[in-house]
């Protein structure tokens, strides 16, 4: 509980397409993790009532995943027994409570040789419908040596979407080689434009954003420039300085933390991003 809105799955807004269930727990075996739902904190929500609502997001055609990591979260994945133990793990989760996929939001470095192991083996347990999504910080995402980039790009063929969080960042290099800073409609499209021309399907690029200015330490904007970048990127239009030299009409969207933090402020970021993503090319 960090101040935010504390939510029930059945709470979370139609608009909202995949939700990332945060955050699963280490355990002591390398490279497994497990998951604790806080009944307690949430007056009581038992785990068949939490269950019973994430089956019913699905049937609504929700996707819910369950993420690991998180600015707390250390799991390493650095060799095979470890990449099995994630994978193992990971689809233990996903039969018990009945998640779609997994949320990779590793937040102190990735091995892409592992990783990506860790992945193709939940892939290969989970079959076809798997969801897999990745929220890198935006220095994960500079070059394609970079270690979660390279993962990205291994398993492009079952890779649903990078949502990268353009927030908490320093200045970045966009794809043009220029220096921007977080908190501009160039931020967001000079960045993506390196994993859109860097190996990554359109459909496999989102827009992670604060819902609120409560929900990161810097780069909050307005969902009124998170719209423009969609647009610029989508459309060509609302750009700011940087104009990408083509459009990507299937870019998949847009990504926020949180829901929880979306709703202490009346679910402004939703209600104004949804629609908007709903309604791209």
């Amino acid at each position: 509980n960090n101040g935010a809105t504390v939510q029930k799955i059945s709470a979370v807004p139609s608009q909202y397409d995949i939700i990332a269930v945060a955050f699963a727990d280490a355990t002591t075996t390398p490279g497994a993790v497990t998951f604790n739902l806080d009944s307690a904190g949430l007056g009581g929500y038992t785990v068949d009532q939490f269950k019973a609502d994430i089956a019913a997001k699905k049937a609504a055609g929700k996707k819910v995943i369950i993420s690991i990591g998180g600015q707390n979260g250390t799991v390493s994945i650095n060799d095979s027994a470890s990449a099995t133990n994630f994978a193992n793990s990971v689809h233990s989760l996903m039969q018990t409570y009945g998640f779609d996929g997994v949320d990779i939001d590793l937040e102190n470095g990735i091995n892409a040789t592992y990783m990506t192991q860790a992945l193709r083996s939940l892939s290969s347990k989970a079959g076809s419908s798997l969801v897999i999504t990745m929220a890198p910080q935006t220095i994960d995402m500079q070059s394609t040596s970079n270690g979660y980039f390279q993962t990205a790009l291994n398993i492009k063929d079952i890779l649903t979407v990078v949502n990268m969080q353009y927030y908490n960042s320093g200045s970045m290099l966009g794809c043009d080689g220029k220096v921007y800073s977080q908190g501009s409609v160039d931020f967001l499209t000079a960045l993506a434009c390196i994993q859109l021309e860097g190996g990554l399907a359109p459909s496999q690029v989102g827009l992670g954003l604060p819902a609120s200015t409560s929900g990161a330490g810097s780069g909050y904007v307005s969902p009124t420039v998170v719209n423009n970048a969609l647009d610029c990127l989508t459309k060509g239009t609302g750009c700011g300085s940087f104009k990408p030299s083509k459009t990507y009409p299937d870019l998949r969207g847009a990504m926020t933390w949180s829901t929880n933090w979306d709703a202490s402020a009346g679910n402004a970021w939703s209600n104004a991003v949804g629609p908007h993503v709903h309604g791209l090319p």
